[in-house]
């Protein structure tokens, strides 16, 4: 297939966190479910795929684009196709299509959406299979875009010059006052505006929970949970 067959498909992959640990870890700290559940309800949504007109997702697809969505907790998001959205079969359909993430390329993808929450502190940060796909579409000179927590995936990615990716460039997160918020400053292994300040971006934020998104290149980056339609709206317009 060639380059330009890809960007006529617009294929958009979306690496999604495995967040087990983490809900384990809130209720170790004393987070009961139902705080656990208003806290993700704040940074997530309903947990629903599509979220509405104003998801990255619906915002995607609404262009034309596909989305595809992959996981080292492939076989989790599968079950809860079932499960969890058993009166919803779009989601179902869309959840049980949930690709493995480590058997993923950049080949036969026009971009790569992080979606964010707590998780990728963990997990993502320091997956290697996630800083190999950040790194190839970087190098292919591909959109990657991340929201809210998920710039925790450049931590260890480096660009073409060696350097961090976010290295001298406008970036964007989850805020120190935004995770003050909701408590977890003490919790999380690192901070989102701080790593990326380390790493020599230039950050910038906006109003703590109003949507705020910055484009640099072919890197795309939102402040928060409200961040994430305008977000994907640069991939798709990149995409054209």
């Amino acid at each position: 297939m060639t380059h330009q067959a890809e960007i006529e498909a617009r294929r958009i992959i979306s690496a999604v966190q495995q967040d087990e640990e983490v809900r384990d870890l809130l209720a170790e700290i004393g987070y009961g479910e139902e705080k656990i559940g208003r806290l993700e309800k704040l940074l997530e949504g309903d947990g629903k795929p599509d979220e509405g007109r104003g998801s990255p997702e619906s915002v995607s697809q609404a262009s034309g684009s596909e989305w595809e969505r992959a996981s080292e907790a492939y076989q989790k998001l599968r079950r809860i196709s079932s499960e969890t959205f058993k009166n919803d079969p779009d989601a179902q359909e869309h959840l049980a299509r949930t690709l493995k993430l480590s058997e993923q390329t950049a080949d036969g993808f026009d971009a790569i959406f992080f979606p964010g929450g707590h998780g990728p502190l963990w997990d993502l940060a320091e997956d290697a299979d996630s800083k190999r796909l950040v790194e190839a579409f970087s190098a292919a000179d591909r959109p990657v875009a991340a929201v809210c927590h998920a710039p925790a995936v450049f931590r260890h990615v480096k660009g073409k010059d060696g350097n961090p990716l976010v290295s001298g460039r406008r970036v964007t997160g989850f805020t120190n006052s935004e995770e003050e918020a909701v408590g977890l400053t003490d919790v999380v292994p690192f901070r989102v505006e701080d790593m990326l300040k380390d790493n020599g971006g230039k950050y910038e934020k906006g109003e703590d929970w109003a949507s705020f998104v910055l484009r640099d290149g072919r890197l795309v980056t939102g402040q928060n949970p409200a961040s994430s339609a305008e977000a994907a709206e640069q991939i798709v317009a990149m995409l054209k």
